[in-house]
């Protein structure tokens, strides 16, 4: 899967009704089809430090788009299992360092696939094995997780160390009761969480910290209304939102924003159908896929979460999303 971005651009803001601007399910469907086919470009090898990641991508958007046969199963199988290293962990691509980031995204995949039987029959260590690479990256005092073996801390690893354990049904391989204690301690005055401890509040930080909550049991632990606040306040007058306060809208945070008051029960605090426009402004009508904001080329990373976002805002069409 390529992450190249183009060749078109979203389509330009109008004046139109929302009901003039279609969702174009067939031309997303090939424009993602279309990504493995473009290895002739420079972009296609400079991206491929996301590979795998790119592949989660893509297929996700196709099963919202509910065309899940689209890519080849077989080989796409074949191709994440490629990706393992012998200690359980998985790189972006063939020959890639093993990170958390990627073996995330590989189980994704396979639960997606429903492959976790070719993962035991033919991976390295089976789901144990990818359990073990996982829980040995927690840090045994304050309950964080290291990405690699390098041991760079990020609350992106330790949602997706969660999120990975809970597919693969290994939770109690580790301390959850740290990794807990580690969320709260990245809890901001504001409601908020961010990337470590006393850093600002960020939407994608705060998805990831709400939704590991979410995973263990404790939504209880958040400050629902403050932190409904200031997400809902992401929301601009072009219906997008954005990340944190001074930043333009961009349909990612469609997905960040969205799924994280959904998970606290307050995605009725915005306003639906002023993001609705806003991401199907993003679509490139033409030739599929859709940008971060209208007039930008577009790439399949904005493509998915595009069409997540509109799948928590119950758009006709698309599948149900889990918001975790």
């Amino acid at each position: 899967m390529s992450l190249v971005s183009g060749p078109g651009r979203a389509h330009p803001t109008g004046s139109g009704l929302l009901g003039e601007l279609p969702l174009v399910v067939e031309k997303h469907v090939r424009y993602i089809q279309s990504l493995e086919k473009r290895k002739d470009e420079l972009e296609y090898w400079l991206t491929e430090h996301l590979r795998l990641n790119g592949v989660y991508w893509g297929l996700t958007a196709l099963h919202l788009l509910r065309h899940p046969d689209a890519l080849p199963r077989v080989e796409t199988i074949k191709f994440v299992l490629s990706c393992q290293h012998a200690g359980g962990g998985f790189g972006a691509a063939p020959g890639h360092d093993a990170h958390i980031l990627y073996t995330v995204s590989a189980v994704q995949l396979l639960v997606t696939l429903d492959a976790l039987d070719d993962l035991e029959k033919r991976g390295k260590g089976g789901k144990e094995g990818v359990g073990r690479y996982i829980a040995q990256l927690q840090n045994q005092n304050d309950g964080s997780f290291a990405g690699d073996e390098w041991g760079e801390t990020d609350t992106r690893f330790l949602f997706g160390a969660l999120n990975a354990l809970s597919l693969l049904h290994l939770l109690p391989l580790i301390d959850m009761p740290k990794a807990i204690s580690y969320v709260q301690a990245c809890a901001n005055f504001d409601g908020g969480y961010g990337v470590s401890p006393g850093a600002e509040s960020h939407a994608g930080q705060i998805y990831v910290c709400v939704g590991a909550l979410a995973i263990a049991g404790r939504l209880d632990l958040v400050d629902i209304d403050a932190l409904g606040g200031w997400l809902s306040e992401r929301q601009l007058d072009s219906g997008g939102l954005n990340g944190r306060p001074e930043k333009l809208q961009d349909v990612c945070y469609s997905w960040w924003v969205g799924s994280s008051l959904a998970m606290i029960g307050r995605l009725y605090w915005i306003d639906k159908d002023k993001l609705a426009r806003f991401i199907l402004q993003c679509q490139d009508t033409e030739l599929g896929g859709i940008a971060d904001r209208p007039g930008d080329m577009v790439d399949v990373f904005h493509t998915v979460f595009g069409i997540a976002g509109l799948s928590l805002i119950e758009f006709p069409g698309i599948e149900p999303v889990d918001p975790v």
